[in-house]
């Protein structure tokens, strides 16, 4: 595998955090399907293009992509070798044929020269962990051609993140510190839209965007289960790390009081919103090719 300058967070998705989310992969789209769409359309995808997604994790919005390009390719770039395995396993299952994956650092991953580069890079919640963003996404817009395009999903206020909300409730009972403080490195890294303009504007895309979009996702079955499952994630292990027997034990409960007033009526689950930046940018056309 190239050379991966992001060890923090390779060791982290290649450890307890990606099995978690591999493991989990349907879950986790019930929270986040409804960017997918936003994503993808921003993207102008064409029957014939070539598409990047970094951080694509178990390849669900990878896979859509591939679908969108039925001409055309679709490569998914991860850290996690776990969640890679049952993104190739699923695309597998589903007969895609037009799609790939690759284990490497979206900020130093040697990409193979192709026609003009890609025609767009995408991600959905895959953004917010560079090292070092400026190197990033100034690697990232030497891949994609002249004329393509970048199309983010990225959490926005975190107070507008309803699993956040839910998390902040067990203020005193856990040790939250600056937990769900936008600006923070991770994954409110992006929270800022001013901030993003500057970062992106210096890796070079223009026609910056910054659009707020919103959607609401499927958290558990019911308020247990979705206080279980909050618990489980990366965020709530390492809070939950923590805490003494008993302090937990008052966390899980006070957490599944919270979560209740978020049931549906109709039974059909904890339904919480979440909150995002559609972030969009391009790489200038060039003058000998102005598509």
């Amino acid at each position: 595998m190239p050379e991966i300058v992001n060890t923090a967070q390779s060791h982290a998705w290649n450890g307890p955090e990606g099995v978690h989310w591999a493991a989990h992969q349907d879950r986790w789209n019930a929270v986040n399907d409804g960017f997918n769409a936003p994503l993808l359309d921003a993207a102008r995808l064409t029957a014939t293009g070539r598409v990047l997604d970094i951080g694509c994790g178990a390849g669900r919005t990878t896979r859509l992509a591939a679908r969108r390009v039925p001409r055309g390719s679709a490569l998914g770039l991860d850290l996690s070798g776990p969640m890679l395995a049952e993104a190739r396993a699923r695309a597998a299952r589903e007969g895609i044929r037009n799609i790939s994956f690759v284990q490497g650092d979206a900020q130093t991953h040697p990409f193979e020269p192709g026609p003009g580069g890609f025609d767009a890079v995408i991600s959905r919640y895959g953004a917010m962990f560079f090292a070092d963003p400026v190197a990033a996404f100034t690697h990232l817009h030497a891949a994609v051609r002249p004329g393509g395009r970048l199309a983010l999903i990225c959490p926005a206020d975190p107070g507008r993140n309803g699993w956040v909300t839910a998390m902040a409730s067990l203020r005193g009972i856990l040790p939250l510190g600056d937990f769900g403080r936008a600006g923070t490195p991770g994954m409110f890294s992006l929270a800022d839209p001013d901030h993003v303009r500057h970062l992106l504007t210096s890796a070079g895309w223009t026609a910056v965007g910054v659009e707020p979009v919103e959607a609401y996702g499927v958290w558990g079955q019911d308020a247990e289960d979705a206080a279980d499952f909050l618990l489980a994630t990366g965020p709530g292990r390492h809070l939950a790390d923590q805490a003494a027997p008993a302090e937990l034990t008052r966390a899980r409960t006070a957490l599944r009081d919270h979560l209740r007033a978020h049931e549906t009526a109709d039974g059909t689950g904890v339904r919480l919103l979440s909150s995002s930046w559609l972030i969009t940018g391009e790489r200038p056309p060039s003058p000998l090719n102005p598509r």
